[in-house]
């Protein structure tokens, strides 16, 4: 008797575990249920009801990494500079280039005496503006490592031109003579040539006009 009283009792304990529910044996990852620490995993604690990360821990297995901003898209001004009593932003970089690069195009006198300021960073040289050559802020410029180098640019009437690379538009420096007395460029800027804008179709007296531009 003794012994069949202890085997009801064991068939009897068994049925109340196996009828506890399931969260008793089951290891919850983030955001799964819990109520105690030991139902979550790791170093999960369970908090309100579901596991999370440990704050006093500092873990971040829970957090959903943010995606990487591509290259470029966060390039920030890096100081600024002071004309005339007003300030300008100062940059090192530019956008990412890609094969459809937004930019600004500006017009520049690449003669002597011009508005362009000094002879081009790439060859010391002044230029006339009868050849189809640009200016590239700071970033794209890139220690001049684009100088020489064939960019194609489009302009929104849908005409598109070829020209060299062979000058810097500063994003760092200005308001000296070196640079004629004028502001820093913005990062974003293909400063071309009266030949550019012509071959573009385009009214230089406009002064600035959205284009695209990509290496040729």
């Amino acid at each position: 008797m003794a012994n069949l009283a202890l085997l009801l009792a064991s068939l009897c304990l068994l049925s109340n575990i196996f009828s506890l529910p399931f969260l008793a044996f089951a290891i919850s990852s983030c955001g799964g249920p819990c109520q105690t620490l030991n139902d979550c995993e790791g170093q999960l604690i369970c908090v309100n009801g579901k596991c999370n990360d440990d704050p006093d821990v500092g873990t971040h297995i829970c957090q959903t990494p943010s995606p990487s901003p591509p290259s470029g898209s966060n390039c920030q001004a890096s100081g600024t500079l002071t004309c005339e009593g007003i300030s300008y932003p100062t940059y090192r970089c530019s956008p990412r280039v890609t094969s459809s690069t937004p930019a600004k195009l500006t017009n520049n006198d690449f003669s002597e005496g011009g508005d362009g300021g000094g002879a081009s960073e790439c060859d010391e040289q002044y230029h006339s503006n009868s050849e189809r050559i640009v200016a590239l802020s700071t970033g794209w410029y890139n220690g001049g490592s684009r100088c020489g180098k064939m960019i194609r640019i489009r302009a929104q009437n849908g005409r598109s031109v070829v020209a060299k690379v062979v000058d810097e538009c500063d994003s760092m420096r200005g308001c000296d003579e070196e640079h004629a007395y004028q502001p820093p460029c913005k990062n974003n800027i293909v400063d071309g040539s009266d030949a550019v804008w012509s071959a573009l179709g385009l009214d230089k007296d406009i002064g600035v006009v959205d284009v695209t531009w990509t290496m040729a």
